[in-house]
């Protein structure tokens, strides 16, 4: 079976660094080369998948049929014998629950912005016949006109009978579930979207859960019982809808038809949510249409002939893009340098793709010290009604960490599966071996949705499954140097480098760059011999062409050795980063950023949690009585620009969300800062 070397994704996409990532999938920024628009890629690896390749499917056939303003957009879908690529609506704003995190809570007014997309978007998945069944903070993405977009459809279902039509699969993330869930009982998939609602209005007005506690069973228990705390912030008529919402009888409950025209929602607006979709896959602008016949010398009805299979490949990708261009307001044009042939991937371009899409347990460890704009982890699962504990990446072994043993289990029965976002876009976390129960309970759920196939009908060719001593075989030697992966050698333009600067007119360049590919240094030897060659004029037809073609192998042999060559890698930051403020950077009133640096340093071993620390940037982790990674996030130490003090810049990789603020916010406030 051929190894998929990313070179069907770089056809289209330049590949840039991770946003997010999981135990199954990683999601990657990158830009389409045809309209120079960003995008999310989210890669999953088939043999890491298994079980849940046919939850992969449901999420992509749904992803297909749903096109709303509220749903995060999918453009393309990549597969190989070995990788599954879908490449999604880039939101730099991030998850909606890390917004949370930054204002502690948000006001009514702002609560209503936000739950009023979120209502336009449930009563336009339930119209196409779908149930979420996995709604949460995690799972809605704010895009760049801080509009927010639904994500991660891997846990839906489409009835066969309709959305009326009741489902038995318990699944979705326990604090969300609805009480007929966790009890086992059949339910109607939008009634407990309804309940999940409820949960999510209640963690925006309030900051944190209605039904919360490490212990599942008593979770579970403060579920079924439908008794939370009012907080006195609330209003009347905020505690009045949570309580219409979060009816443990899942009749008494509001519909969401009921909330498109509630008083609540309405207040301060002149007319109920409009929940119908402004940009229908069935329409075709023809604008968009006339620049694709143009660059790619076709009739215009060939073109919309093609855009109307709607199959989403290039010709889709590149449409929808040009699209999302025309809705922003900025010109509906094709790269004209990228619309000839086809590129294709280079030896050098397969070695750094490798490395960029390399999957690994300790793959977070290695990344660059780059801040994630946008994130698509999150993800839930099929759970059983007991309690376990979650993740399953390892420490790796070539980097220095400081180690504590952590001693609090929790049931963190979210961010197990393939994804993510977003960045889904969702990514999940766990690569242990479901139970039984689970397994079972996945069969069930596949025959809800109409979007599974036949058992008989193999879609995906599985790869042959590699033993996990082979794996770690094969697992790259972390501690050894290599080359850094560097996007923009990836696309660069044949010629010699950029930085000529510092050379006086008409010096030679001596540095050995061929085609525009930087740091591929010839020696003087073998460049003077192979030039000569080929160069000589008194020379015969039949040495000409021997020193053309000698000359060709020593190019290659040296691109090669070059490549193999370990070369320096940047070293840690020994300055802090200088950033704007940003909704995930908490603000000290300390201008020292050693001083906070310290502090941190001193208080992580006594929270449990260890840390790589890189610069002013410190990787931590969290991990069961059983060695098991239950949360990974970032600390950075940062200089603020306005005002100038220290700030400290969080972000999420992997875990349970809520643990996670409460772990973060325990240790910033420990440390005084």
């Amino acid at each position: 079976m051929p190894v998929d070397n990313g070179s069907e994704l770089l056809k289209y996409y330049e590949v840039y660094e991770t946003i997010g990532s999981g135990g199954f999938a990683k999601v990657k920024l990158g830009r389409h080369i045809l309209t120079g628009e960003k995008v999310a890629i989210k890669i999953m690896d088939k043999k890491d998948l298994g079980d849940d390749l046919p939850r992969v499917k449901t999420e992509m056939e749904a992803m297909k049929n749903l096109s709303h303003q509220h749903v995060c957009r999918l453009y393309h879908i990549i597969e190989t014998a070995s990788r599954i690529y879908m490449v999604l609506e880039y939101c730099p704003g991030g998850e909606l629950f890390d917004y949370i995190v930054a204002k502690d809570r948000l006001s009514e007014e702002e609560t209503r912005v936000f739950f009023r997309q979120i209502i336009s978007a449930l009563a336009y998945v339930h119209s196409k016949g779908y149930a979420h069944r996995d709604l949460k903070p995690e799972n809605l993405l704010i895009d760049e006109d801080h509009n927010l977009k639904l994500i991660d459809f891997g846990l839906c279902a489409k009835p066969k009978g309709g959305l009326g039509y009741e489902l038995m699969t318990c699944c979705g993330s326990p604090a969300y579930a609805a009480p007929e869930l966790i009890q086992g009982k059949a339910y109607i998939g939008s009634e407990a979207d309804v309940w999940s609602m409820g949960v999510l209005l209640y963690a925006l007005l309030c900051g944190y859960l209605p039904f919360d506690d490490d212990n599942c069973m008593i979770l579970y228990r403060k579920i079924t019982s439908g008794h939370y705390k009012n907080p006195h912030w609330l209003s009347p008529a905020s505690i009045l809808l949570l309580n219409q919402m979060m009816q443990v009888e899942p009749k008494r409950r509001l519909t969401v038809r009921q909330l498109l025209d509630h008083p609540w929602v309405m207040r301060g607006y002149s007319s109920p949510v409009e929940w119908h979709s402004t940009r229908p896959l069935g329409h075709i602008d023809e604008d968009c249409i006339t620049e694709m016949a143009v660059a790619f010398k076709r009739s215009k009805r060939s073109t919309v002939q093609l855009v109307s299979e709607w199959k989403y490949d290039q010709t889709t990708a590149t449409y929808l893009l040009l699209l999302a261009k025309k809705q922003r307001g900025r010109p509906v044009r094709l790269r004209a340098e990228a619309c000839g042939q086809e590129p294709t991937c280079s030896p050098l371009q397969d070695i750094q793709l490798k490395k960029s899409l390399h999957f690994g347990e300790d793959d977070d460890y290695d990344d660059d010290d780059e801040e994630a704009v946008c994130r698509g982890r999150g993800g839930s699962l099929v759970f059983p009604l007991d309690c376990y504990d979650d993740g399953s990446n390892v420490m790796p072994k070539n980097t220095q960490a400081t180690r504590t043993p952590h001693k609090k289990p929790t049931c963190q029965s979210s961010d197990k599966r393939h994804g993510d976002i977003g960045y889904s876009p969702v990514i999940g976390q766990g690569k242990s071996r479901p139970r039984n129960g689970e397994k079972r309970q996945r069969a069930r759920e596949n025959k809800e949705n109409l979007a599974v196939p036949d058992p008989d009908t193999n879609v995906f060719a599985l790869p042959a499954p590699i033993t996990p001593v082979a794996n770690r075989k094969g697992r790259p030697n972390k501690a050894a140097p290599t080359t850094p992966v560097n996007n923009n050698v990836l696309n660069a333009p044949a010629g010699p480098p950029k930085d000529v600067s510092h050379r006086k007119p008409g010096e030679q360049q001596q540095s050995g760059h061929q085609g525009g590919l930087e740091g591929l240094a010839f020696s003087p030897e073998r460049r003077s011999r192979s030039l000569d060659m080929a160069a000589c004029p008194g020379d015969s037809a039949q040495k000409r062409k021997a020193g053309k073609v000698f000359g060709s192998l020593e190019r290659g042999l040296d691109k090669v050795i070059t490549m193999l060559t370990p070369s320096k890698r940047r070293g840690p930051r020994d300055t802090p980063r200088r950033i704007k403020a940003q909704y995930n950077v908490t603000m000290t009133s300390q201008t020292n950023a050693e001083q906070v640096l310290n502090q941190i340093l001193r208080i992580l071993p006594e929270k449990n949690v260890d840390f790589v620390q890189k610069g002013y940037t410190l990787k931590c982790r969290t991990e069961s009585d059983y060695g098991k990674v239950t949360m990974q996030f970032e600390l950075e130490v940062c200089l603020l620009q306005k005002p100038e003090v220290v700030g400290i810049r969080r972000q999420r990789l992997k875990g349970d969300a809520w643990v996670y603020k409460h772990l973060v916010e325990d240790i910033l406030s420990t440390t005084s800062v």
